[in-house]
């Protein structure tokens, strides 16, 4: 099996960034060709598209595999950890992975930071990093819009059932990054960009923020999923294609009850086994030798067993240090301080959480390239606050007013989080 694995891991590992020691056993985004920051450049080379975002791959093997392909089938599989998927190899679960790569590569490469799905997604359509791009979490504070934003629903916060009310507020997603788009980019150079995503999503914030000039596809199941791809490339062979399919189960199960139960697993194994039925056996021989197979992940998923401590109604005395609840990231908090309580904060989670967060200030961060290469968001700054949470080992802090549902997270530096797939093979 050609896995990269070995070669490439130390480098991912050994990888720091100057000024920033934030603990052991950290993996840093790795932006210098080994992140999913560098795949949208790679993907316009193999498509043979003129430059886009920033530096490709640096993973050499990858560019030979690639080279004359007519399309692209990108699979995003939300929180598929390399552990993880590793794991599920070795445990002999996934034979259509491994039959692929009997033929093809398996490399590993590093999420952003924070390590989360609004983040990642925004990256990989506009070839920005999130400290371009601004989306630097799942809650943020927009300080233009005066909201507290869930910047995957585009509402505020505290609404539910609401999803796409910050329009209310005049945000307007398909004109809110002022970026060229992956979509538009590939569109304009002859390649037509595709979107596959369940229908409970279709018409996300999120999606309408990012798929501008792409034709987007609907799906109820994987096995409508799969059927609904195959006709498509089976009816249009001549077609330069770019198809992203987006499956967010193995996300789902992984929050509700942990990375490491058998239900992520048998998601994924479903996936797999209709993914090869009804689209690997069904596609014409014609089309089969220049397409290019792309699977791997925005982010992992760390577990996080619950507990009352981690709670923020439990803490009313840091609370009432903060102007606002934290933001971010449950696992990489924004934390917007009152005046005067800086040392006070530092001092409460040192005593409440020893040795469970790192503290850091922003500018340090920033500057650091935590967030990423290239010119800072305007709103960069205000979006981040006073002081930088992250956290270590299985912490985390918990903020919403309702129970603690949450058995897995995201958001975070550690190698389950980081550390994710990218296997590629021609079929």
């Amino acid at each position: 099996m050609p896995d990269l694995t070995q070669a490439y891991l130390p480098i991912l590992q050994g990888h720091r960034l100057p000024g920033l020691d934030l603990g052991e056993g950290l993996i840093y985004p790795h932006y210098a060709g080994y992140s999913i920051l560098n795949i949208p450049p790679s993907l316009c080379r193999w498509m043979e598209v003129p430059g886009y975002g920033t530096q490709p791959l640096r993973v050499a093997e990858l560019d030979a595999l690639a080279k004359g392909v007519r399309r692209i089938i990108f699979i995003l599989m939300d929180a598929l950890g390399l552990q993880l998927f590793q794991g599920w190899m070795e445990k002999a679960l996934l034979p259509v992975w491994q039959n692929l790569l009997q033929d093809g590569l398996l490399a590993p490469l590093t999420s952003l930071s924070p390590s989360t799905t609004s983040s990642a997604l925004t990256s990989l359509w506009c070839g920005r990093s999130p400290a371009e791009h601004g989306i630097i979490g799942y809650e943020l504070w927009l300080k233009e819009y005066g909201v507290v934003a869930n910047m995957i629903l585009h509402a505020p916060i505290t609404y539910r059932n609401d999803t796409g009310s910050l329009a209310k507020a005049g945000f307007q997603p398909e004109t809110y990054l002022p970026f060229t788009h992956l979509g538009t980019h590939l569109g304009a150079h002859g390649v037509k960009p595709y979107a596959f995503q369940h229908t409970s999503i279709l018409r996300s914030g999120l999606s309408q923020m990012l798929y501008k000039d792409v034709e987007t596809r609907s799906f109820n199941t994987s096995t409508d999923l799969w059927l609904n791809l195959r006709d498509l490339i089976n009816g249009r062979p001549a077609e330069r294609q770019f198809i992203w399919v987006y499956w967010g189960e193995v996300d789902h199960y992984s929050h509700q009850y942990g990375p490491e139960d058998e239900r992520p697993a048998a998601e994924f194994a479903t996936f797999s086994q209709t993914f090869e039925k009804l689209l690997l056996k069904q596609l014409r021989s014609d089309v089969r030798h220049d397409t290019l197979l792309i699977l791997t992940a925005d982010h992992g998923q760390i577990s996080t067993p619950q507990s009352p401590h981690h709670d923020l109604r439990n803490h009313p005395n840091l609370v009432q240090r903060l102007h606002i609840l934290p933001t971010g990231e449950n696992r990489f908090q924004y934390l917007f301080v009152r005046p005067g309580q800086t040392e006070t904060v530092q001092e409460y989670y040192q005593h409440s959480w020893p040795r469970q967060f790192t503290l850091i200030d922003p500018s340090r961060a920033v500057q650091a390239g935590l967030f990423g290469p290239g010119k800072p968001h305007p709103q960069l700054f205000d979006r981040l606050g006073d002081t930088l949470a992250l956290a270590q080992g299985s912490a985390y802090l918990w903020w919403a007013n309702k129970d603690n549902p949450l058995l897995g997270r995201h958001g975070g530096l550690s190698p389950e989080e980081m550390l994710v797939p990218f296997l590629m093979a021609r079929l």
